[in-house]
């Protein structure tokens, strides 16, 4: 789901940042390690593969199919893919649907574009993916909620490494800082399972009663799409350090021709198998890859361990850490791997602040700022994600403040030349970011880790059959229509015609925040998303205070003071509502079909007992 280079455009998200671990042998272990791979390990069992990759959603893999496919073509090495959940939180560029219906679209998209790179094998977990998060330790708790054990997704992944008894396994990137929670906690889980699943000790009843092995793969890799590598065929033999850890980075050239894929450049081959996602919206990628195949880069991925040279990298103490950073550091040392937290939190900047006047008329919410409603001055938007505006005719916006009362009033004024795709008002007003859309983020606390404490509202400005606006909460406290999760919100646009732009007046009575709003800390987000085109992706985005994962990280939101307001003393702190709507292995037919062919349990389970004689 959230991925870097030419995705980034299609607001699937992205992360620049390498990661590197290194993981030392743990005493107990007692299983075999088997070298580097070279070649196939020769094994009839139908569950075993060379390499296994571990990602969150369908498509995290994307980036690496050009790597895996040579591998495969080159060296032998079969790979297999652990996907946590189906992606049910995330986007449809195709369709309406959602949720467990949405994560069986994704099964199949992930299915035909991974057998583009010979992969055969895909294991789901049947986790609940939710919305787009920051925070490993919210993803933790609703991927093993109280109703099952605190390490159930461990021990499942765990089950899966003795199953396909893998030499590499290949993780993505658990650091905090502008990276999806849900891959941060799977390249987590990842790493332990990589250290548990080779002692007999750990998880015993899958030995013992399972009658699975205990099994140390040899290498571990993380990919690393931020590093900054020359690119050209001679990048796979570049010989390169992490600036972080020192740990070796190693190159794998896109631009190789494939054996058995008429001439295509693995490039090529790996552009064909993302436009398969076309819920994520990828299937708007062009269909050829333009670059230069002497300009082709390198696929990245740093050494975290190898049995052959164990490493201990230096460690650097970074002081004055904010909870979700201080939390990965508590990990990293748990694992052993302190050094895993140099430097992951960045240099924040300083927060933007300013004021919502009160008003002595409350605003009339008709899409106009009118004559005193707005007194305070106009705060304009930056770029935050995406390609800049040309100029000031193709996208720029403002946004201002006032109250009355218990009301929050906020007016987005936008320019835009080119006008989005209307989404339907009753079928399809979520995940706002696919289009034209305004999005407004209170933390009324200012003291929040997540945004499952925090108030989040998408507002489309038109919508389909010339429809006005509609709104939403997503990613947030309570999400949904904005009719049944925040009733007494009120919104208003004014689209210009011939289209030039449009206007957004929202009402917020602060008494639908999620906990009473702190008039001195009250944490807030403008954002704003441009789509220039009719394939429900978008190219811009803005935002007041634009740094890192602006929508996602309460951290960088800016201060709104809300002078002479005093909060109701019995406002109640509202717990938040995640959604669990996960698609099953048992309604695919091909996981189904799959676990027969291997022998793996659906959804990573354990396995019956053999009967014996």
């Amino acid at each position: 789901m959230l991925r870097c280079g030419v995705r980034q455009m299609l607001w699937a998200g992205c992360t620049a940042l390498g990661m590197v671990v290194s993981v030392l042998p743990l005493a107990a272990e007692t299983a075999r390690a088997v070298p580097a791979p070279t070649g196939s390990l020769g094994r009839t069992d139908p569950a075993h593969t060379d390499v296994l990759f571990v990602g969150a959603h369908p498509d995290d893999e994307s980036s690496s199919l050009a790597t895996f496919g040579q591998w495969q073509e080159r060296r032998g090495l079969s790979t297999g893919v652990v996907t946590i959940t189906r992606g049910e939180g995330g986007g449809n560029a195709v369709g309406t649907e959602e949720g467990a219906a949405l994560g069986l679209i994704r099964e199949g998209e992930e299915r035909k574009a991974v057998r583009r790179a010979g992969i055969r094998n895909v294991f789901y977990l049947d986790k609940p993916d939710f919305w787009y998060t920051l925070s490993a330790p919210l993803t933790a708790t609703v991927w093993n909620p109280s109703s099952q054990p605190a390490t159930d997704t461990l021990s499942r992944l765990v089950r899966l490494i003795r199953a396909t008894t893998p030499r590499e396994v290949v993780v993505m990137d658990p650091r905090p800082f502008r990276q999806h929670g849900g891959h941060q906690e799977a390249a987590r889980l990842a790493v332990e399972a990589f250290r548990l699943a080779g002692d007999p000790t750990a998880f015993p009843g899958q030995i013992t009663r399972e009658k699975y092995a205990a099994w140390k793969p040899s290498r571990l890799l993380a990919t690393n799409g931020g590093f900054p590598g020359p690119v050209g065929e001679k990048c796979s033999k570049y010989r390169a350090k992490d600036p972080h850890t020192g740990l070796p980075v190693i190159g794998v050239w896109t631009g190789t021709t494939a054996r058995r894929h008429a001439g295509k450049t693995w490039a090529q081959i790996e552009r064909d198998a993302t436009r398969e996602y076309a819920t994520q919206g990828f299937a708007a990628l062009p269909p050829t890859v333009e670059t230069p195949r002497a300009k082709l880069p390198c696929e990245w991925f740093t050494v975290l361990a190898d049995s052959r040279t164990p490493q201990a990298p230096a460690t650097r103490e970074q002081p004055g850490l904010r909870p979700l950073y201080a939390d990965f550091r508590a990990w990293a040392q748990r694992m052993r791997m302190p050094w895993l937290a140099n430097d992951a939190q960045p240099a924040y900047p300083a927060n933007p602040s300013a004021s919502a006047p009160s008003v002595a008329e409350a605003p009339v919410v008709d899409g106009v700022a009118g004559p005193g409603e707005y007194p305070g001055p106009a705060l304009r938007l930056s770029h935050w994600e995406g390609q800049r505006c040309a100029d000031e005719k193709d996208c720029a916006a403002d946004v201002r403040f006032s109250r009355r009362a218990d009301d929050l009033y906020v007016f987005v004024r936008v320019t835009d030349d080119i006008k989005g795709y209307a989404l339907d008002a009753a079928a399809d007003c979520k995940r706002h970011w696919r289009t034209d859309a305004v999005e407004i983020a209170l933390d009324p606390q200012g003291r929040s880790d997540d945004t499952s404490t925090t108030f989040k509202t998408g507002i489309l400005p038109f919508t389909k059959d010339g429809g006005g606006p509609c709104a939403e909460r997503d990613a947030d406290n309570r999400q949904g229509p904005a009719s049944r999760t925040a009733p007494d919100l009120a919104v208003a646009s004014a689209v210009t015609d011939p289209y030039k732009g449009y206007a957004v007046e929202v009402r917020i009575p602060l008494d639908a925040l999620p906990a009473p709003a702190d008039p001195e800390r009250l944490a807030v987000n403008i954002l704003l998303y441009d789509s220039d085109t009719a394939d429900r992706t978008g190219q811009t985005r803005l935002a007041w205070s634009p740094f890192g994962s602006a929508q996602a990280d309460p951290y960088v939101w800016g201060t709104l003071s809300l002078p002479g307001y005093v909060p109701p003393p019995d406002q109640p702190v509202q717990p938040a509502r995640i959604p669990q709507d996960a698609a099953r292995s048992s309604r695919s037919t091909a996981s189904v079909e799959q676990a027969r062919r291997t022998g793996v349990p659906l959804a990573g389970g354990p396995r019956r007992p053999r009967q014996e004689g």
